[in-house]
């Protein structure tokens, strides 16, 4: 057999690979939560909305969720302020919140725009349209962090809406009060209270980490596969700390609300969306329910 027909059949080793996950999760929504290091690299940001692309493509029902922290932090530095952040929460007065407002409306726009290159119609909102997301005003500690968002309802109809007239909604995290007040919300906060109101098939967190580690100096302790309880006991152990310790807490809130499985992936590597989901190997780590009696990946066994 010549290298060509090789090469060929490799293809379509791999797409017969993806048919069971494409037949199981057609029609189904997916949660991307979408930031970090694969935002600010173009090209990583072209793989991430081709990957979610694909996806709508072939039958998902993807929900893009942005941050757009460093860009944010680049901008309050242009106008001579300097970014200060609370247990990992930016402190947020009313000229960093309208700096945060149009920076994530700018972004909002440029993803709106990547997906349309790509074909597929496209609508980018905040938390404030339709009353999708209300929120009352975030302490930290006890602390007043100014005008940061702690999500009290999700309203998911503006979503239902776009997604049944077969558009792919990009949400920005911004949320109003009660009195109509603007606030900027935690983009991983966000994610979790719209995939648990849509009860999404799958929750997909972009990193700058492999996955979870039981030890985070240890890469042999790297952690392919988790149930929501032992989740539940490295976190009380004390084994999770840092940024994972409040989007590992996230994680196992939206499995006891309605999300069939969470993943936290590495946006860095090319295409990890895809390769999380449609292969049998997996590259992330997978959060399931305790009663999950259905392997994800082949291979991929819990560990703790």
């Amino acid at each position: 057999m010549d290298k060509d027909m090789t090469e060929v059949l490799k293809k379509a080793e791999v797409l017969i690979e993806a048919l069971p996950y494409i037949q199981q999760f057609n029609r189904k929504i997916i949660v991307v939560k979408y930031g970090g290091s694969a935002m600010s690299n173009e090209e990583l940001q072209k793989n991430v909305i081709k990957d979610v692309t694909l996806l709508k493509l072939v039958g998902f029902k993807p929900i893009i969720v942005h941050g757009g922290g460093k860009e944010i932090s680049r901008w309050v530095g242009k106008v001579g302020k300097e970014a200060q952040f609370v247990n990992g929460l930016r402190v947020t007065d009313a000229e960093t919140m309208e700096i945060a407002e149009m920076v994530l409306s700018k972004v909002n726009k440029s993803l709106v725009t990547m997906v349309q290159e790509l074909g597929v119609k496209a609508v980018g909102i905040s938390g404030k349209d339709g009353g999708l997301l209300t929120v009352d005003k975030k302490y930290s500690d006890g602390k007043d962090i100014g005008f940061v968002g702690d999500i009290k309802e999700v309203n998911p109809k503006i979503l239902y809406d776009l997604l049944e007239k077969d558009f792919l909604p990009i949400v920005a995290p911004i949320g109003l009060d009660d009195g109509f007040q603007t606030y900027n919300i935690n983009a991983d906060d966000a994610a979790c209270a719209i995939a648990k109101a849509v009860k999404a098939e799958k929750l997909a967190f972009l990193t700058d980490i492999e996955g979870l580690y039981k030890d985070i100096n240890d890469k042999g302790s790297f952690i392919s596969r988790l149930r929501a309880s032992e989740a539940d006991r490295l976190i009380a152990e004390g084994f999770i700390g840092g940024g994972m310790l409040p989007k590992l807490t996230n994680c196992t809130s939206a499995i006891r609300n309605g999300v069939s499985r969470v993943h936290i992936l590495d946006g860095r590597i090319p295409h990890c969306l895809l390769l999380e989901i449609f292969t049998n190997h997996g590259v992330g780590t997978v959060l399931l329910k305790d009663d999950d009696e259905i392997a994800d990946h082949v291979g991929k066994e819990p560990e703790t």
